[in-house]
């Protein structure tokens, strides 16, 4: 026998590989110890150049290197104790929301749980339970309102909330009144943005960049119009602008280089202006950039069309936010 290596322990090596599977690697000490591990055999396998790693306190990997996102959920899911379910932005990657990544994995567990934070893991203490959990072996996920509306609670800029709204809404993940609801049942601290988000996205603004128009409108003071409306010539669809002033028969619509990488793409966007210069609307273009960068510049130019404005056009009729 090598210096140093103890006796062969005899423990449930079945239940341990079925554990490790289910957990991604990832095992806590007190489940190496209910399949019949000794604290000797546990400490053996966790030492400088063992073949496990410790990720956090009582929480082991049976692999080297950085951990997957799946391997750090089961970890401060682990941890944490008596868990709820992991929220935050693991939980919006997890429903296929995208969001700025952070290291940082939130787990939601009851008031009065005495575990502090440590290492990744952070402890999200609540009284407010989630109305559904997402199962994944043995971690749960909060639903993608209640992972919204956490995360935007920690998020300071404006931007960044508006696209996390705007992702969630738009992909299909949940329905605006259930981010509402999530965010009237939670705390109010760090509401006020994702309330003006979802306000936006209410009046039928659907990204950053929307946004940001709306927000020059309103310093502006401009005349308010409606957004993403569809418009008709009759019963035949015309097209349907970001934004339409109809009392003055004009249109705004903010040209992303995402949405035009293409030859077809930008092909659909000179068809949609060409459309609708056609049946007297002025359009206007503005870039994403051009409107966080030179906002006097945008007020001045909408100001030029809505003075240029030869009144309502009778032939187009608005339709609904689409």
């Amino acid at each position: 026998m090598l210096c140093g290596m103890p006796q062969l322990a005899q423990f449930d090596k079945v239940r341990l590989t079925k554990t490790l599977d289910k957990q991604h690697g990832i095992i806590a000490r007190r489940q190496a110890f209910a399949c019949g591990m000794t604290t000797k055999a546990v400490r053996y396998r966790i030492r400088p150049d063992g073949p496990w790693q410790v990720v956090l306190p009582g929480v082991y990997s049976t692999a080297n290197g950085r951990l997957a996102d799946d391997q750090r959920a089961v970890a401060a899911f682990l941890y944490a104790g008596r868990a709820i379910a992991i929220t935050g932005t693991l939980a919006l990657a997890w429903h296929e929301i995208p969001a700025q990544r952070r290291e940082v994995v939130d787990v939601l567990v009851p008031l009065r749980n005495r575990r502090s934070d440590a290492g990744f893991a952070r402890l999200q203490r609540t009284t407010v339970m989630p109305g559904i959990d997402y199962k994944d072996g043995v971690v749960s996920y909060v639903p993608p309102d209640r992972a919204i509306a956490d995360t935007a609670r920690q998020l300071t800029d404006m931007s960044e909330v508006r696209e996390l709204v705007a992702a969630g809404v738009q992909r299909g993940k949940v329905a605006v009144w259930q981010i509402m609801r999530e965010l009237n049942l939670g705390p109010a601290a760090g509401s006020a943005r994702l309330r003006v988000a979802l306000a936006e996205v209410a009046d039928g603004v659907r990204s950053t960049a929307e946004a940001d128009l709306r927000t020059i409108v309103k310093h502006a003071r401009l005349p308010e119009p409606l957004y993403n409306r569809m418009l008709f010539i009759g019963e035949e669809f015309l097209a349907k602008p970001d934004a339409w002033w109809p009392e003055f028969g004009v249109a705004a619509e903010v040209d992303s280089k995402a949405w035009h990488l293409t030859p077809a793409s930008w092909e659909q966007t000179l068809a949609r202006h060409a459309r609708m210069t056609a049946c007297g609307i002025l359009v206007l273009h503005f870039t994403p950039q051009r409107l966080r960068t030179a906002g006097y510049a945008v007020v001045r130019d909408l100001r030029l069309a809505l003075a240029a404005s030869r009144g309502p056009l009778p032939r187009i009729r608005t339709g609904p936010v689409a």
